[in-house]
């Protein structure tokens, strides 16, 4: 056998699937790329009008359901207008189509961009491999389950029903197909979680969730309170601080002390005239006030709920092989294959704070070769038990249930050798895991201006030399590519 031999004989061997990607945002698009390159046909269905999932700012809300109480949603669209990355854009790109800047009146440069240079990039990206050809926009998935058996299948396949949005929008209009495979990538961010407050159905005056909040102009002169200081009621206080008579932000703790950090006491000594912080709501009065766990209250014109998103699959039938509870979808292996209906059911974007979309990456590699053969599952009882004593770790170790998912924030390790462990996928530079840790610390000293000063080691630095020459040279040759590629005889334009 001569060199290369083995390889051939192994392509050979390879087997293609007709692939169901259900979501078009990073996630989705990450999973359609490696589908593709190992030799799948792919078809990606997207409900609104453009690629990007989230990162496709969408300035409508749902005006009559601003709590977000209906499953789904009606505008799955969460981001807000002066959303910026937290994450440095060095460390945030696709392992072979880096996120660097680009010239242009309308593309953002900074280290730290807002979301629409985000959206520019993934199509960017789009444009580079040829993926909008897969993608079916406007196109609601209504409902994914196992196709009826026939004499002739031995292998599970699955009925997609889906919905044109152009046209009609009942299910008279749907359309039914059947594909070996389904991959379920439409994130994490468009189903509000609301907390239990006592009042809440009393209380008359506006109530929202972060999911419906785009701009701080309709609380001009207001009193708002903003229930939760995480990322994003930083952000929206902050936001509203320019217009807002005040804004009382209230932590998830018994006394405001508790969530006092550096990052709480800058905002705090910087916006002193409208901010203030509590701890968590007692309770909702009828007469406007908000009461908080301390005794104090305060007569308040708007209450936004910033309390983060759930994971919702309403589309999603498999019998109760697959379910939600607690916050915990599963069971999944390895927050990715569901043991009983592995390999042709899989999620990407399941775990929450990791590394994007370069951890996307590493799960769709991981399907793509699973689906072809190149990669094997381990049986279905060893992916049970896996997941069975992931659960009992974490409880040994006092993490709890709601923070299963979460693989950056618990076990950061084990976000960084996952694509190592499964495929063939190249580790992360060490100075980008710098880069990241980095800002992480950054932004828990000085929440409000971290993203506009760089302060980086000598390690980071020759890193961002390197990376700044060899990224732009191989994105420049990806997109000559793909021009000269569509300018080919019979090849219509990407």
């Amino acid at each position: 056998m001569v060199a290369g031999d083995g390889k051939l004989a192994l392509q050979q061997q390879l087997q293609s699937k007709n692939v169901c990607v259900v979501g078009g945002g990073m996630a989705g698009l990450a999973a359609a790329r490696e589908l593709r390159r190992e030799g799948h046909a792919v078809t990606v269905m997207e409900q609104s009008g453009d690629v990007g999932g989230q990162w496709l700012y969408d300035p409508r809300t749902d005006g009559d359901d601003p709590l977000g109480a209906a499953v789904p949603v009606r505008v799955p669209g969460s981001i807000y207008a002066c959303l910026r990355l937290i994450s440095p854009r060095e460390a945030m790109g696709f392992s072979d189509f880096q996120f660097v800047p680009r010239d242009g009146d309308d593309r953002d440069q900074r280290r730290f961009p807002g979301h629409r240079e985000v959206h520019c990039y993934l199509r960017d990206f789009c444009d580079a491999f040829g993926l909008m050809d897969a993608v079916r926009l406007n196109t609601r998935v209504l409902r994914v389950a196992a196709a009826a058996p026939t004499p002739t299948l031995t292998t599970r396949q699955w009925a997609v029903r889906s919905v044109s949005l152009g046209g009609g929008t009942g299910t008279d209009d749907a359309q039914d197909e059947v594909f070996d495979a389904v991959v379920v990538a439409t994130g994490h961010y468009s189903q509000p979680m609301l907390p239990r407050i006592q009042g809440v159905e009393d209380w008359r005056r506006r109530q929202l969730h972060s999911h419906s909040y785009r701009t701080p102009e309709p609380f001009q002169g207001e009193t708002v309170v903003v229930v939760g200081c995480g990322d994003s009621g930083k952000d929206i206080a902050l936001d509203l601080c320019q217009v807002a008579r005040e804004v009382h932000l209230t932590a998830n703790s018994s006394s405001a002390d508790e969530a006092t950090t550096p990052a709480m006491s800058r905002m705090l000594a910087n916006h002193g005239d409208k901010l203030r912080l509590h701890p968590r709501i007692r309770r909702l009065h009828a007469d406007g006030r908000v009461e908080f766990a301390d005794g104090s209250s305060v007569l308040a014109d708007t209450v936004i709920y910033c309390t983060g998103y759930g994971y919702s699959f309403p589309f999603l039938d498999t019998g109760g092989a697959v379910a939600v509870e607690d916050e915990v979808v599963g069971p999944l292996f390895e927050h990715v294959f569901p043991p009983s209906l592995a390999p042709s059911l899989s999620f990407v974007g399941v775990p929450r704070k990791i590394l994007v979309p370069w951890f996307f990456e590493t799960q769709a590699r991981w399907i793509a070769q699973v689906l072809s053969g190149r990669c094997a599952l381990p049986p279905e009882e060893e992916m049970l038990r896996s997941v069975e004593e992931h659960y009992r770790a974490r409880e040994a170790a006092g993490v709890p249930r709601k923070l299963t998912h979460n693989i950056g924030g618990v076990e950061p390790l084990k976000m960084y050798e996952f694509g190592e462990k499964y495929c063939d996928f190249a580790p992360l530079e060490e100075w980008k895991k710098e880069l990241v840790l980095s800002s992480i610390l950054s932004m828990k000293d000085d929440a409000e201006s971290f993203r506009d000063h760089a302060d980086d080691s000598e390690n980071v630095q020759k890193g961002l030399r390197a990376w700044r020459g060899l990224a732009a040279r191989a994105q420049d040759k990806t997109m000559a590519d793909v021009e000269v590629e569509a300018d080919a005889p019979g090849v219509p334009d990407v």
